[in-house]
């Protein structure tokens, strides 16, 4: 995107750790740029009364207001950007009220750089595609960089929920777990759990470290990192 404007990025988000990593995330995106962020609806209004914004990078459960209904309330008011939604709801029904409010993509929390790069760049593609189409193939193509191809590729042999029940008890553990208390909280083998908490380690979403016993070997311990590098 040399030579043209950074797209500007209001990152509206209320877990002060998160936010940062956001913000640090959408720096590091070629032609993207972090304006400014807001921890609550009523701060991300004000933000947007005195900077331009083209996009919000927006969670949807913010302390004084849905993220929906901000979104909502934004388009009555004459704010016209567009919204990324960050959010750890599965119901698409909230997906389906989202489209028509300005959301054009979703990223599921916990999601890694790599994963928001992607749904960056492609808005980035779609906001590129301008001036009128010569037919439908045009305008599907331009509709299309919008879709992630599916699913990131995971390792050989590791699945999508699997992944997110480790990811799940490790998250609920302040202490962390290893791979035996991971196992016998998801009910997989220790050797199986230790592939995916490895998984996680490579990602940034977890660090180990040796914990020392009495007798024998020492064991990793796994925790949870929740702003990876």
């Amino acid at each position: 995107m040399s030579g043209t404007r950074p797209i500007r990025v209001l990152v509206v988000e209320d877990d002060p750790v998160a936010a940062d990593a956001h913000v640090m995330y959408v720096g590091r995106v070629p032609g993207f740029v972090a304006v400014g962020k807001a921890a609550t609806g009523a701060e991300a209004r004000r933000v947007l009364e005195r900077t331009p914004v083209d996009l919000l990078l927006l969670d949807l459960h913010l302390p004084d207001v849905h993220g929906l209904r901000l979104a909502r309330s934004l388009r009555v008011a004459g704010h016209h950007a567009d919204v990324v939604a960050v959010t750890s709801a599965r119901d698409l029904a909230v997906v389906r009220e989202g489209v028509s409010l300005g959301v054009v993509q979703y990223v599921l929390k916990p999601f890694t750089f790599a994963t928001l790069r992607d749904r960056l760049v492609r808005y980035a593609e779609f906001r590129a595609s301008v001036g009128e189409a010569s037919g439908q193939d045009e305008v599907d193509r331009a509709l299309a960089a919008l879709r992630a191809p599916g699913p990131a590729a995971l390792p050989k042999g590791l699945s999508a929920p699997t992944l997110e029940r480790v990811t799940l008890a490790l998250r609920e553990a302040d202490e962390g777990l290893t791979a035996s208390g991971v196992a016998g909280a998801v009910g997989i083998s220790r050797i199986t759990a230790r592939r995916y908490l490895e998984h996680l380690v490579e990602a940034g979403r977890a660090a180990r470290r040796p914990q020392y016993g009495t007798v024998g070997r020492p064991e990793l311990q796994y925790r949870w990192v929740a702003s990876p590098a």
